[in-house]
């Protein structure tokens, strides 16, 4: 009880009240697919966490973009999640150690929690000419090799991780692959693609081995059910436009102000699925088709070579 007392008080310092928080919980919970009886479940696990699990958080062939997502979440805010939640033993972002001194945390939070930390990945892997990515002396292959199978789960954060991403585009000099496939590890990591990602659905992923011991339910993708089960043509604010013929043809148009079908455009919702629609970007504000701009289809595997060119009509 006074664990959790002290984290409301901090949330309220931080100009949250406890109503706010549990209404973020609640939307989680929705989110995730559990039924209203666990929002006090999924609040517990942020007020009075049973365990701090390890995380190991490796970063391969990428650009950053799917840990600034995750930086400038809210609810729980990063520290929460780190300081509280987790112990993120290896960012290479995040931690203040670098050198000799970032791979010795590396080797030992991998040793000491062998079998029981998460490992989050970011980035895809070079397979064609390893030498592509290296860190500390060693190739991406080597360094996931070295320290996925040791995890108690794997998560595969952003497309690149999961399908190679804009690095596996066409020609692929390096044969840039995502992680299970790299590793011939297909249907043992749970891929939570995006350019970039929610960072809710990481949460939740995370909150779901937390509350239930296990991790969610994957499509035939890999990829948890609760936030890729449905495509955002499905729960598309403006799917009544597409069904009565009213599409955006011109950006700037009339159409495009009364918030018409961007399908002419471009948009690849039909053909995509995330729960963009439903969970939205910064932290529920808006995401690109409310603000008017079509989907891209980035969280689908070969997007780069597949839905482009983009603001064409499939």
């Amino acid at each position: 009880m006074e664990k959790e007392k002290e984290f409301y008080e901090r949330l309220n310092a931080k100009g949250v009240s406890r109503r706010d928080f549990m209404k973020y919980c609640t939307f989680l919970t929705a989110t995730m697919g559990l039924s209203s009886s666990f929002v006090p479940r999924v609040a517990e696990v942020f007020a009075a966490p049973k365990q701090r699990p390890s995380v190991v958080w490796l970063h391969l062939g990428e650009c950053t973009g799917c840990s600034e997502a995750l930086l400038r979440s809210m609810y729980p805010w990063i520290d929460e999640l780190v300081l509280e939640i987790l112990s993120v033993d290896y960012h290479e972002t995040i931690m203040t150690a670098s050198g000799h001194q970032a791979e010795e945390n590396l080797h030992n939070a991998v040793k000491k929690n062998e079998g029981k930390f998460i490992c989050v990945v970011e980035g895809s892997i070079p397979v064609k000419f390893p030498g592509y990515g290296r860190v500390a002396g060693k190739d991406f292959i080597d360094i996931a090799k070295e320290v996925v199978p040791k995890a108690a789960a794997t998560i595969s954060i952003g497309t690149c991780a999961t399908f190679g991403g804009i690095p596996a585009a066409e020609p692929n000099p390096g044969g840039y692959k995502g992680v299970a496939e790299a590793l011939g590890m297909e249907g043992k990591i749970v891929n939570i693609s995006g350019c970039p990602p929610n960072p809710i659905n990481l949460v939740g992923t995370i909150v779901n081995y937390l509350l239930l011991g296990k991790l969610p339910a994957l499509d035939d993708k890999g990829r948890p059910l609760f936030a890729f089960g449905k495509t955002i043509h499905d729960s598309c604010p403006r799917r009544s436009h597409f069904e009565n013929d009213e599409f955006v043809e011109v950006f700037g148009s009339e159409e495009a102000a009364l918030g018409y079908c961007l399908y002419k455009v471009g948009c690849r919702g039909p053909e995509t699925y995330n729960n963009c629609a439903v969970a939205k970007f910064n932290d529920g504000t808006s995401w690109p088709v409310e603000a008017g701009h079509p989907c891209i289809g980035c969280s689908e595997p070969s997007f780069w070579d597949t839905m482009t060119p983009f603001y064409e009509e499939l």
